[in-house]
């Protein structure tokens, strides 16, 4: 590998800056991808293999990050387990039947990954060979809870007061589909790593949602599951939106890093972890909107806190669409040329 700093810093070793990359940097905020959007629907550049490793490269051409991260989305999952989920324009994902009862739940299938999600596992190794060592490849995955979040709500919400409604009213037959969306899981990201991904990350964009007790329950021991399954095969990040109450089971997970959102300070996240595992985060997104100086000044003062090593520099959630690619820019250079 030419860039290993990634890896290097999930391993915890001492790195002469941190790494830097950012969540969902392969796609909306880039001129060049936005002319694939106009041109082919959102499953089609998902799964079509050629674009996929297409968009994956993109940033690491433009922009220069650290590492690639595949461009798919943690929907693919449940697509191939019999609820067919739809991207509808200015609504986002659609779902015509969310699945809310127990019968429901009993036609969700634990499918053949390698055979439902070829084309994910072709796009990897795509875009390994497209890549050329040049920088490590990371594959991905919706929390179990995240996932049934959108299979019971059956679209995007402020509140999943849908999904939180099933499992409060009918537990067993959540924690039934709780468990079949993490061994599809397990099976997807294994699968991912014998394609050729170096790192997995998980993503738990709702479980901020639940309180500490019902994250417990209905969230992180799956996730937990699944870092058991897969700690010995490839380095596992986890990251939860809003769960900075569960930053100490993270931690002590197994897990090779810890993502964090902007709502926790570098100093309590360190604390609260222990102090001993890879941290990443944890840029609020919005603030690329500021002038670059201020970026620049920003980025330098956010890695000073956390400190260079065990540190991966990231944003505190995806990047949004209406980013000047320069002020994307701006905060990988302010990375790259950090002195401390």
């Amino acid at each position: 590998m030419k860039n290993d700093l990634f890896l290097r810093a999930l391993r915890g070793d001492e790195v002469e800056r941190p790494p830097v990359w950012m969540m969902r940097q392969a796609g909306r905020y880039l001129p060049d991808f936005m002319k694939l959007k106009a041109k082919y629907d959102f499953f089609t550049r998902c799964r079509t293999p050629e674009l996929a490793t297409e968009i994956t490269v993109m940033p690491i051409n433009q922009v220069g990050t650290d590492a690639a991260i595949l461009f798919s989305d943690i929907l693919v999952v449940p697509q191939a387990m019999n609820v067919p989920f739809e991207m509808k324009m200015g609504l986002g994902p659609w779902l015509e039947n969310p699945v809310r009862s127990a019968a429901d739940v009993e036609k969700v299938v634990v499918p053949d990954v390698e055979q439902e999600l070829d084309y994910v596992m072709e796009a990897i190794k795509m875009t390994v060979k497209e890549l050329d060592s040049s920088v490590p490849l990371i594959g991905f995955a919706g929390s179990p809870w995240t996932i049934l979040c959108y299979t019971v709500e059956g679209q995007g919400s402020k509140s999943f007061d849908k999904a939180k409604g099933f499992c409060f009213s009918q537990p067993e037959a959540s924690h039934k589909l709780l468990q079949k969306i993490t061994d599809t899981t397990i099976l997807y990201l294994r699968a991912k790593i014998k394609a050729g991904v170096d790192a997995v990350q998980i993503f738990d964009s709702w479980g901020g949602m639940l309180s500490p007790t019902d994250y417990e329950e209905f969230s992180w021991r799956y996730i937990q599951q699944i870092i058991d399954s897969l700690k010995g095969e490839a380095p596992v990040i986890v990251f939860g939106k809003g769960c900075w109450f569960a930053l100490d089971k993270m931690a002590a997970s197994g897990a090779s890093a810890v993502g964090l959102d902007w709502t926790v300070t570098p100093e309590l996240a360190r604390k609260w972890t222990g102090g001993d595992i890879t941290l990443q985060g944890n840029f609020d997104p919005s603030r690329l909107l500021s002038p670059v100086a201020e970026i620049e000044r920003r980025v330098k003062e956010m890695i000073n806190r956390f400190g260079k090593n065990k540190y991966i520099a990231n944003l505190g959630h995806g990047i949004l669409p209406n980013i000047p690619v320069e002020h994307a820019q701006a905060f990988v250079n302010a990375v790259k040329n950090y002195k401390s």
